[in-house]
């Protein structure tokens, strides 16, 4: 039979707040009484739960995660980093996942859901708009963003905009002049964000080169395989002098490849992509890409986060640099004339 703290209270002569504090070591509690409560839990066998020292302490030694998906690249990989660094501190990920898609508005973050359940909270690239970021403020736990920065917010992230025009720049150090762009979702405008930055890199690149920015050029992935493919099709419809493409993560990249494929197009020997990533799959279609650790992001963040909990300080931009992987989805341009292949003057 398990015995109760109730029961190691009534051994001892003590209340089970006396019981709750004297096992846990609080001051305010006489040696005597502690050896006493202590004797009295040993010989009942008495173990504390993890969800009554929480209560005992109002700490929940959970960190609520919020994320639009659990199935991509990036946002897995960061999970994963978060949820182990914090494992090995003994705190649990509460996840609530909040889809972005095409087809639909996503569900509205509701801080109550949190509220009195997790000692921290992680936003992992999900867009919040104001009232969204003031609610959760309003819950009075440290918080810090990957990826998506927030005004005033702690925040892991990349340097996006190196990261695109670096990007860029390969391409166009190969010899193309006809670069098209696959950002995220048309909406997706929200200062701070990895695709605006990623935009703008991009936009940099070409403006430095002294080669026009035109709208065609630029279409809409929703960071998705199949967005990328879909993309791809309308944007060599809208350019069919295109040569490269920059997709803003690798998931997209790889449905640039599949529409190349669609219509009989090589890569890269007619067309150049390059993605955003590292991801584990991009080896296989020998994917040119900026690397980055998504990993470690998530691990780190948490740690961060664990930090603030405690009261330390911590930085409120933490930035990570991504490496260029030049595989073989990138070369220097060549000329479609009539079905024959030929090399592009750079």
């Amino acid at each position: 039979m398990a015995h109760s703290i109730d029961d190691v209270a009534r051994a001892a002569g003590v209340s089970t707040a006396t019981v709750s504090r004297a096992l846990r070591g609080l001051p305010n509690v006489s040696e005597s009484t502690r050896e006493r409560v202590r004797t009295a839990a040993i010989r009942l066998g008495y173990v504390a739960s993890p969800s009554a020292a929480s209560l005992a302490s109002g700490r929940t030694r959970t960190i609520g995660l919020l994320t639009p998906w659990i199935n991509h690249w990036f946002f897995s990989n960061v999970i994963e980093g978060a949820e182990r660094a914090l494992r090995a501190e003994g705190f649990d990920a509460l996840l609530h996942s909040f889809e972005v898609s095409r087809r639909m508005p996503r569900l509205r973050v509701d801080p109550d859901v949190l509220r009195r359940r997790v000692d921290g909270i992680l936003v992992v690239g999900l867009p919040l708009d104001e009232s969204e970021v003031q609610s959760l403020v309003s819950l009075g736990r440290p918080m810090i963003f990957i990826g998506s920065g927030v005004p005033g917010q702690v925040t892991v992230r990349l340097d996006d905009l190196a990261t695109a025009r670096t990007a860029t720049e390969h391409l166009i150090g190969l010899g193309h002049r006809r670069i098209g762009h696959i950002g995220g979702a048309p909406d997706d405008v929200t200062p701070f964000s990895p695709p605006v930055f990623r935009r703008q890199g991009w936009i940099a690149a070409l403006e430095a080169a002294g080669f026009p920015v035109e709208p065609a050029l630029e279409v809409h992935g929703h960071f998705d395989v199949d967005g990328g493919r879909e993309s791809m099709h309308l944007l060599l419809r809208q350019v069919p002098d295109l040569t490269a493409v920059f997709a803003a993560s690798d998931e997209m990249a790889m449905g640039a490849i599949l529409a190349a494929r669609d219509l009989g197009l090589r890569v890269p020997e007619d067309l150049s992509v390059v993605g955003i990533d590292g991801h584990d799959l991009g080896v296989l279609v020998g994917l040119t890409t900026m690397s980055q650790p998504a990993f470690e992001e998530g691990a780190n963040a948490a740690r961060l986060l664990l930090q603030m909990i405690a009261g330390a300080p911590v930085p409120e931009d933490v930035v990570y640099t991504t490496q260029l992987v030049m595989r073989s989805s990138t070369a220097p341009p060549h000329a479609r004339v009539r079905g024959v292949t030929e090399l592009l003057p750079n």
